[in-house]
């Protein structure tokens, strides 16, 4: 049978309310006292209800964590940065993958909610005016990881993807590159089709080239989805000498389809990826990708949920973090 504070109080003759401060730590305790109801709770094997002290205090200490793919190494290193600031702030996540679909997204929130969550940290492409509507009746606070909500109603935090692709596409430009493709993730995901589509195409623009409909692919963000890019951007009659990727698996793609064909990187095509994650790292050549730092825009969203959780004072509520170029093998 389970052991209750009950048992504790009774086997170290105290009051419950004595048992109840020793577990949340109030120094309100002789420290006698204390040694004596530590030593039965080691002996008894105690363990404090959570659901019970949640109904007791209005608060669960828990976080719900909504993301898309756990199996994506992108959203695994968000997930670390959350779950390193939970820890030192003590709170327990709850963890929930929604594969991207947004029914299932409404229906994870209800659940989070359903289980008396303090906060909640949501990561998803498409941030509807559905999702909002639920964000705002939501009785506790939520905030975006990597994730843009459009009317920044919503509290979140990123890079600016616009200006990470603009410089992206720049770079390419002052090494005298022209026919410069994109290799982009659904364009259903507002970061893709809102910021990184438009900062290659003002990039273009203000170097005065053409936009080409036809150097635009759109992916799923997967390996397999990079090889078939890289097949339609071959096929071309003009075909690029450079390709800016929406993330670093798809480039994996893109590099060992034209290394098939035996293009030569980067002397005869130059790439950059999006995310910087480890994947980077694990080709030949290693890819040249723009960082977006992904472990602290997990870390600063659970720090600001925590803000929001406790009534501490934000200062801002739409967070920018820097980005930058980590220039490798396969680029020049």
């Amino acid at each position: 049978m389970n052991v209750t504070i009950y048992d504790v109080a009774r086997e170290a003759n105290v009051s419950m309310a004595t048992v109840s401060r020793v577990v949340n730590g109030n120094p309100n305790v002789k420290p006698a006292t204390r040694k004596k109801v530590l030593e039965v709770i080691e002996r008894l094997g105690y363990r404090p209800n959570a659901v019970a002290r949640g109904l007791a205090s209005k608060k669960t200490t828990t976080v719900g964590v909504i993301i898309p793919d756990i199996s994506n190494i992108f959203f695994a290193e968000l997930a670390r940065g959350i779950e390193d600031i939970a820890t030192m702030y003590k709170y327990n996540i709850i963890l929930s993958n929604s594969d991207q679909n947004k029914e299932k997204e409404l229906h994870l929130l209800n659940t989070m909610l359903g289980k008396q969550v303090d906060g909640i940290v949501f990561m998803g492409g498409d941030i509807t005016e559905e999702h909002v509507a639920e964000f705002e009746r939501s009785p506790v606070p939520i905030v975006l990881a990597g994730s843009v909500e459009e009317t920044k109603k919503v509290p979140s935090v990123n890079i600016n993807y616009e200006i990470a692709a603009y410089d992206a596409v720049q770079s390419m430009i002052e090494k005298g590159h022209t026919e410069i493709a994109f290799v982009s993730g659904p364009f259903h995901d507002t970061i893709n089709r809102l910021y990184k589509l438009e900062g290659y195409k003002r990039a273009l623009s203000d170097a005065g080239l053409p936009f080409r409909e036809e150097y635009i692919i759109e992916g799923d963000y997967t390996y397999d989805a990079g090889i078939d890019s890289w097949g339609k951007l071959s096929a071309l009659d003009n075909k690029p000498t450079a390709i800016i990727v929406g993330n670093d698996e798809m480039a994996l793609g893109v590099v060992h389809g034209a290394q098939d064909n035996d293009v030569r990187i980067p002397e005869q095509l130059e790439i950059i990826s999006f995310d910087n994650t480890r994947l980077a790292l694990m080709v030949r050549p290693q890819l040249t990708s723009i960082v977006q730092p992904l472990y602290d825009i997990g870390a600063v969203a659970m720090r600001l949920l925590t803000k929001y959780m406790n009534k501490e004072k934000v200062d801002e509520n739409i967070v920018v973090l820097p980005h930058r170029i980590e220039y490798r093998n396969s680029t020049k």
